[in-house]
């Protein structure tokens, strides 16, 4: 078990406050909703990930940032996807501490598709992929408060998910 330091416990503080963002970002039905408030759970998440000294999950987590706004001014836009996702493998090389953080790569790389080129369900299908890697980084940091996050954050995606259907099968649309 981890010794209770002052960085830990600020360390699963801040990611309880990205469980909170991310639930509330993810049982939206709107895609904007999502993406804006997601921007503040990723800050929350690059925090501590620092705290844990996970360094390429956190630098990953602070481009997301970026890569949330990019997504939603320039979607579907190929060359700009291309740039995140360029700019992602170079975090994880300068910041590369081994196997541990194949998983965080993954997210981020599997994100960057996901929010530059689908919407709806498949972009949420996307992410919950993504959520379940940032559940194995999580647990791998030691974070307790983000592995529940992205746990919750991955069957919030998945009801979500139902919702659209369902209510795509309510309006006659498929």
């Amino acid at each position: 078990m981890e010794d209770w330091t002052l960085r830990w416990i600020l360390g699963q503080a801040v990611s309880l406050t990205a469980l909170a963002l991310c639930i509330v970002a993810f049982s939206s039905k709107r895609d904007d909703r999502l993406f804006v408030i997601l921007v503040f759970a990723n800050v929350a998440f690059a925090a501590q990930f620092a705290l844990f000294q996970s360094w390429v999950a956190s630098g990953i987590s602070a481009l997301i940032v970026l890569r949330i706004l990019l997504a939603r001014r320039y979607p579907s836009h190929a060359g700009i996807m291309v740039a995140v996702l360029i700019a992602t493998l170079a975090i994880a090389a300068l910041t590369w501490s081994g196997p541990r953080d194949i998983p965080a790569l993954a997210a981020g790389l599997l994100g960057t598709y996901g929010m530059f080129m689908l919407r709806g369900i498949a972009m949420r299908a996307v992410l919950a992929g993504a959520a379940f890697c940032w559940i194995i980084s999580n647990l791998l940091a030691g974070s307790i408060g983000g592995s529940i996050a992205e746990t919750l954050i991955f069957i919030t995606n998945v009801v979500t998910m139902q919702r659209l259907r369902r209510d795509a099968l309510l309006h006659g649309t498929p």
